[in-house]
């Protein structure tokens, strides 16, 4: 069973998390992501463990509990939803913040923005 581990010191180790949740039964692996930029931990991670029961154990004797200074947050992993936005797009909003007349176009007014406002088109 995979378990989410969030509100994590960057400090922590993913030897330090086996050990944590080996207390509450086999741990079959630890991933702590790191950014891909800075290459710096995330600040969460995921630990798989044998069983159900186990995991569970877990869950229940970890969420919560302080961890480098930070109260850590454990709880079942979800499955990450498949209907992520893509490329900055915020919504079903239609592109563009200046309307259609272009910015800096030759039209006049303000950089092309006619009357000073912002033109929206819905």
């Amino acid at each position: 069973m995979k378990i989410y581990v969030g509100n994590l010191s960057y400090e922590v180790t993913e030897d330090e998390l086996s050990a944590e949740f080996g207390v509450y039964g086999k741990v079959d692996s630890v991933a702590i992501p790191s950014d891909k930029i800075s290459g710096r931990p995330r600040g969460f991670a995921f630990v798989e463990m044998g069983s159900k029961t186990e995991a569970e154990a877990a869950i229940a004797g970890l969420n919560g509990k302080s961890l480098k200074e930070r109260t850590i947050v454990v709880n079942e992993s979800r499955p990450r939803p498949d209907n992520r936005g893509g490329g900055g797009s915020f919504g079903n909003r239609r592109s563009g913040g200046y309307g259609s007349r272009g910015y800096g176009s030759n039209r006049g007014g303000r950089g092309g923005r006619q009357g000073g406002g912002r033109n929206r088109r819905y």
